[in-house]
């Protein structure tokens, strides 16, 4: 007999992620998962998330709810109760949250109170700071779940540390919940669509990128694109950066730095930045895209929790442009460092990697079976 699952996906990183269990569903239990996607909304546009649907074979959602763009209350409100509705008609065994958007948090309260059973994907991640939504989001949603899949060991004990019992025996419930280290799905899905995007990707020739002789940047978070005293920081750190390296700075641009960087950079700095033959803006990226790039890059610097992690999969530096990470992980081992919106340690990090011999990329996110996993853990505990 199948179990029923709704996956809730609404963010780029979101849809990304499902299509890892989407492709351990139709791999090896198609005859035992049936999934629904729900799309929320919360992030919709062609470049955004139309096509990681098309190039990673991701299942057309069966509902799309349309929310928009809104404050945090009046988004998460209509998500709410638009994902009620939905539990209430299909009744499912799991819903499926990821991570710790808006949408996770949405679905994490409709679940709760209709006690569907919930399974949280990225489970037990911490930045240890509360200002972050993002933070209280993925923290509401571990104490609501059933089942906890943490990516890493560093999430599991952060689980433990919150008062998980990591000997729970069955039945699971929400009062009674089950926590994994099981490795990160995204990992997974960088080793299957690394071969994939060297044949379809055509984003180095596009741009005229060698290999290991250009840096990938991305800057998103709002703390980083909305602050004039931050985002003017790391710009200059970038055009300081391109100088000393004689490297091109790759930017994929997300849509509201785009917007930001005319109204809140200083003049002579946009001019700069404008005229700049070492600093490339490019469009958003799709996956396959963004794959090839941090594959082929000699340095990340990112604002992006998902950027860090993939740097790491593909054994490249990262300069962390927060002060804390999710991810502590990676700086332990010394594969990345943090510089908050500093331009000094920006570039002080980029000179440390210069000087480094080496970093060992220490196996730290699983096996690349973490969907299977994942899979294997919903159909034994349903019911």
């Amino acid at each position: 007999m199948k179990i029923n699952i709704v996956t809730i996906i609404g963010a780029r990183p979101q849809i990304i992620k499902a299509a890892a269990l989407s492709r351990a569903i139709r791999t090896g239990f198609h005859d035992q998962i049936e999934e629904i996607i729900v799309h929320t909304g919360q992030h919709y546009d062609e470049n955004m998330s139309e096509v990681f649907f098309n190039e990673m074979e991701i299942p057309r959602p069966s509902y799309n709810l349309n929310v928009g763009s809104a404050s945090h209350g009046v988004q998460t409100a209509k998500m709410i109760v638009g994902i009620e509705e939905i539990l209430l008609k299909e009744k499912p065994d799991y819903i499926v949250l990821y991570g710790d958007t808006n949408s996770t948090l949405a679905g994490a309260v409709a679940a709760s109170k209709l006690h569907v059973p919930i399974a949280h994907i990225e489970a037990g991640l911490r930045s240890f700071n509360k200002s972050m939504p993002e933070e209280i989001n993925r923290i509401l949603c571990d104490h609501c779940s059933t089942l906890l899949f943490s990516p890493t060991k560093t999430g599991f004990d952060n689980l433990v540390n919150e008062g998980f019992n990591e000997h729970a025996v069955s039945p699971h419930s929400n009062d009674n919940p089950k926590i994994y280290h099981c490795g990160d799905v995204m990992y997974d899905n960088s080793l299957y669509f690394s071969k994939i995007a060297e044949s379809k990707s055509n984003i180095l020739s596009d741009n005229q990128l060698i290999s290991n002789s250009f840096i990938l940047s991305t800057i998103h978070r709002d703390n980083n694109t909305d602050q004039p005293k931050r985002l003017n920081s790391i710009f200059r750190a970038l055009v300081e950066i391109a100088s000393l390296s004689k490297q091109q700075i790759v930017l994929p641009i997300h849509p509201r730095t785009a917007k930001m960087l005319p109204q809140i950079l200083d003049k002579q700095l946009f001019d700069t930045v404008q005229s700049s033959n070492e600093i490339i803006f490019i469009p958003p990226a799709s996956f396959l895209d963004m794959i090839l790039l941090e594959k082929n890059a000699s340095m990340v610097i990112t604002d992006s929790g998902g950027v860090q992690k993939e740097a790491y999969f593909f054994e490249k530096p990262c300069i962390i442009l927060r002060s804390e990470t999710e991810w502590r992980e990676i700086v332990d081992v010394g594969a990345a460092i943090l510089v908050n919106a500093d331009n000094e340690k920006i570039v002080d990090a980029w000179k440390s990697f210069q000087y480094m011999d080496s970093i060992n990329f220490i196996p730290i996110f699983g096996d690349g079976k973490a969907s299977e996993f994942i899979c294997g853990e919903l159909v034994a505990n349903a019911g």
